[in-house]
């Protein structure tokens, strides 16, 4: 078997500049479903983080933390199922296997994300996925959140059992979605862009009795 190891890859820039307006995964549901607005009975807010880069790490974790260390300025999560983000907020990196690392930036930075990754992975065995176009990211807000994740997620979503930091691939109203605890107050669900309009319409009924709205 060869000891060769391929070192050439192609890298594409997924937004290129164009006058074709780009819609949100959940722009098709606004119209069809609706879009409550947020008012003062409102117990759960719910808003699309929309149009985020999305980019899958596979490779060791050293080099990658490292990697990823020069480039973002913070590291690898250190324990499985938990997840890192800088200062900000607006950057993370999430656990999903032993070998494997979800990264989202804010819209636009992934293109330039994974080129400065590459360079400072040189020639180490791994492997970056952009899979922006196929994810979108939704955020679960109010003081009634926890208890509409109850109705939909057989998972353990007690604060003993699901502290601020970590995230998980769970099933959600029947479909797989990443789900996420970043702060005290927020939740998190990284989703398919095709489980989109189902989900949204599930949340919008799992929400009623809250009078769930939604931001623009």
């Amino acid at each position: 078997m060869s000891e060769q190891t391929a070192t050439w890859y192609n890298l594409y820039d997924a937004r290129p500049q164009v006058e074709v307006p780009a819609e949100s995964p959940l722009a098709w549901s606004y119209h069809h479903s609706g879009r409550p607005a947020v008012g003062e009975k409102s117990r759960v807010v719910l808003r699309e983080r929309d149009m985020a880069g999305h980019l899958i790490l596979r490779g060791g974790a050293i080099v990658l933390d490292e990697a990823v260390r020069q480039v973002l300025g913070f590291g690898l999560p250190g324990r499985p199922n938990t997840l890192t983000r800088d200062e900000s907020g607006e950057r993370s990196v999430q656990w999903l296997s032993p070998d494997e690392w979800l990264v989202i930036v804010p819209g636009g930075e992934e293109f330039a994300l994974e080129k400065r990754l590459r360079e400072a992975l040189g020639d180490a065995h791994t492997a970056i996925v952009n899979v922006s176009g196929g994810q979108t990211l939704i955020e679960l807000s109010g003081e009634k959140a926890r208890e509409l994740l109850m109705k939909s997620t057989p998972y353990d979503v007690h604060p003993e059992a699901f502290p601020v930091g970590k995230g998980v691939t769970t099933v959600f109203a029947k479909a797989n979605l990443i789900l996420r605890r970043p702060t005290e107050e927020r939740w998190e669900l990284v989703l398919r862009r095709s489980f989109a309009d189902y989900l949204y319409r599930w949340i919008l009924d799992a929400g009623a009795e809250y009078a769930i709205g939604v931001e623009g």
